[in-house]
């Protein structure tokens, strides 16, 4: 068929009764009845995904739709019918697994539908069998330093945990696998990025796990990844672990987190004094490495040239912590201290500083280059150097350091001119107990959504349950990158006036007032719990969390599972027990357990915030797209804080009624939102619950 008749016929009645049957079926076997808004989702992707022109949706579910049966009883017939594949991104872990482990399993035994799907991670998840070998074997030999000196340290015992479970096949080399929790510190020496692996010339392919997970994508119909892993992709020129971007369609759930993970993928920054001992590790990598190789004269040449370019960027270095000298820091907590540049703008005589290290870094970065080529041509036979069977050691380590090269290329770029049209950068300084800190974050993650993603993509579906804010979508569309386009909100079936409740009780202080407001909460805890089998305390800071937990009656604290004394999943675990076995249970956390957390029926009948969730007025990425937003004569208060703050609180709220039979009360411990004008615009924003407001 000719593109021009594929194009015509995209959404034929073929492929509608494909998509209807698969639906009914899927139904039929769940004992289900079809839902308004789930028939209406699953109808506005189909429609969307076959459009000759703009094949972007974007639609807000409300919980209760079954919005993940809706995208993929849509997209997946569309997508086979077209040739394509659906890649499922996700922001959290929970979801992710979710989508893997249950939803997709349910679609392909009840829907009739035929199709396959795999679970994608970037390489940083999986174990590298040639560093883990390395580790072991050079770890700490002063005759090849592979190896930070710090890096991997006393960890040898788990070194040889790992290789032994995954020889004996008991494990399958993926990180998330592994029983036990593995620090990073110990886990980054024993994987690698794509810059240190050296793909099918490395001995360990045959074996590699991630080599092994990137195979089962081949032909896949639906790869289910993250958000950090599609724009890691996509930053690689697209294709390197995902399909072509031309050839996916991508449904983006959980997309409210897309344009904060966008500002967390295209950041910048480094450490200056810990930059200076990466140097020195440059010489002794790159000079060990030339005299285990025979001392050849190009290793040689190279050697002596990064030596210069080296002192030269340490000098530099040392020129930029002397420039930060004059700044005013404030103080953040007890171990930071923060000098932010109003609208990003960073001060000439800083990046004049930064521009004259432009030059020894990105030298840097060439030699490493050249090095890397070099190894791989002693490894093809190009080049007969002494042990030339140790070239494939060395790529690795040479790519790794060629990697933080380049990255502190990026941030003294950043730093060194002014800002792009359309690419305004947020730049701060951090002063941490022993050493400085430079950071480049972008305040407009749209334009670079556009660029890097909307106009590649062959097709994409946005949705989550919260992406309005304040009744309105334009928030996520600008932040997006999509503005102008028409986004569609589909209301959640439960019945929220008459299963859950809204209370905001009497209070005295404001949330202002630290100790008032924070007496205050824990005073009414103890009542607000009463007897309930659950809770779930919610704060927007570990210091009032903390604060709380040192005043609130000794004769709760046996029942609270406090964020920080034990992993999150951990924490869930123990409630859920207590819970299930008649035993009352009551979780206290922030910011984490206010999204993706899945607590039906008893396990959450009370949810109990501690204020509204506006951003830490300290943050300097906030403060600086607040800048950003006056300098355009905006209200940064009432167009960002206030649709960020009623975006979290909806997200909060929802932790509560998890199905149509669920049923409980939220309580919010901050009267602001009777109190204040913009209450208003937050009340309106939640579901239709119940409400019971004093003050």
């Amino acid at each position: 068929m000719s593109e021009a008749a594929v194009a015509t016929d995209r959404l034929s009645d073929a492929l509608k009764a494909e998509i209807q049957t698969a639906y009914r079926a899927w139904l039929g076997a769940r004992d289900f009845k079809a839902r308004r808004g789930q028939r209406e989702m699953i109808a506005q992707i189909a429609r969307s995904l076959t459009d000759d022109a703009d094949r972007i949706a974007v639609i807000e579910a409300g919980t209760g739709t079954g919005k993940t049966a809706a995208y993929c009883l849509a997209a997946i017939p569309v997508a086979r019918h077209l040739g394509k594949t659906v890649v499922v991104s996700t922001a959290t872990v929970a979801l992710q697994e979710q989508v893997v482990l249950r939803d997709l399993p349910d679609l392909k035994a009840r829907s009739g539908l035929e199709f396959n799907f795999a679970l994608a991670k970037g390489r940083g998840r999986y174990l590298c069998l040639k560093r883990l070998d390395d580790r072991l074997r050079y770890g700490g030999s002063s005759e090849i330093p592979l190896f930070e000196q710090d890096a991997g340290a006393d960890n040898d015992a788990l070194y040889q945990t790992l290789l032994q479970a995954f020889s004996e096949k008991r494990w399958d080399g993926e990180l998330d696998s592994w029983p036990d929790a593995i620090a990073p510190e110990a886990w980054k020496p024993v994987t690698t990025d794509h810059r240190g692996c050296t793909n099918n010339r490395c001995g360990y392919f045959k074996q590699c796990p991630f080599f092994k997970a990137r195979n089962t994508l081949e032909g896949t119909d639906v790869i289910v990844a993250n958000h950090d892993l599609v724009l890691a992709d996509l930053s690689l020129g697209g294709g390197a672990v995902l399909p072509e971007p031309d050839d996916v369609i991508y449904i983006l759930d959980e997309a409210h987190h897309l344009p904060e993970k966008t500002q967390q993928h295209f950041s910048a920054s480094a450490r200056l004094r810990s930059s200076r001992l990466w140097l020195e590790n440059v010489q002794s990598v790159i000079g060990g490495m030339t005299q285990r190789f025979g001392r050849p004269q190009e290793l040689i040449d190279i050697a002596t040239r990064l030596a210069d370019f080296g002192a030269q960027a340490s000098q530099h270095l040392t020129a930029l912590e002397e420039a930060l000298e004059p700044f005013s820091f404030e103080p953040r907590d007890d171990t930071l201290e923060t000098c932010r540049f109003a609208v990003g703008q960073v001060p000439e005589t800083l990046a004049a500083v930064a521009a004259e290290a432009l030059e020894p870094f990105a030298a840097l970065a060439d030699e490493l280059e050249r090095t890397h080529e070099l190894l791989q041509e002693v490894q093809e036979g190009k080049r007969d150097w002494e042990r030339s069977f140790e070239a494939e050691d060395w790529q690795p380590p040479v790519g790794q350091l060629q990697t933080r090269a380049l990255a502190m290329l990026k941030l003294l770029e950043a730093y060194s001119r002014a800002d792009a049209p359309g690419l305004t950068q947020a730049r701060w300084a951090n002063r941490h107990l022993e050493d400085l800190e430079l950071v480049s974050a972008p305040i407009e993650p749209g334009s670079l959504l556009k660029d890097a993603f909307w106009s590649r993509c062959f097709g994409a579906v946005l949705t989550s349950a919260t992406l309005t804010a304040v009744g309105r979508f334009d928030r996520f569309l600008e932040r997006t990158g999509l503005e102008g386009r028409t986004a569609v909100r589909i209301a959640s079936p439960f019945d929220f006036p008459n299963i859950a409740r809204f209370v905001v009780p009497p209070l005295n202080a404001e949330p202002s007032d630290f100790e008032g407001h924070t007496d205050e909460i824990a005073a009414l805890l103890p009542e607000l719990i009463g007897t309930d089998p659950s809770a779930l305390v919610l704060f927007t800071s570990w210091r009032q969390m903390l604060a709380v937990l040192d005043r609130i009656e000794p004769a709760l604290k046996p029942l609270l599972k406090v964020q920080g004394e034990g992993s999150k999943q951990a924490l869930l675990e123990a409630h859920a027990e207590d819970v299930r076995a008649g035993r009352q249970s009551v979780l206290f956390g922030l910011a984490s357990f206010a999204e993706g957390v899945d607590l039906p029926d008893d396990l959450c009948r009370h949810v109990i915030m501690a204020k509204l969730p506006f951003a830490v007025p300290d943050d300097p990425l906030d403060q600086a797209m607040a800048e950003w937003a006056e300098a355009r004569g905006r209200n940064p208060f009432y167009e960002l804080s206030v649709p960020d703050a009623a975006l979290k609180l909806v997200q909060a709220c929802g932790r509560l009624i998890r199905h149509e039979g669920d049923w409980g009360r939220i309580t919010l411990l901050d009267k602001r939102i009777v109190t204040r004008r913009y209450g208003r615009d937050l009340l309106a924003s939640l579901p239709p619950y119940r409400k019971e407001l004093a003050n």
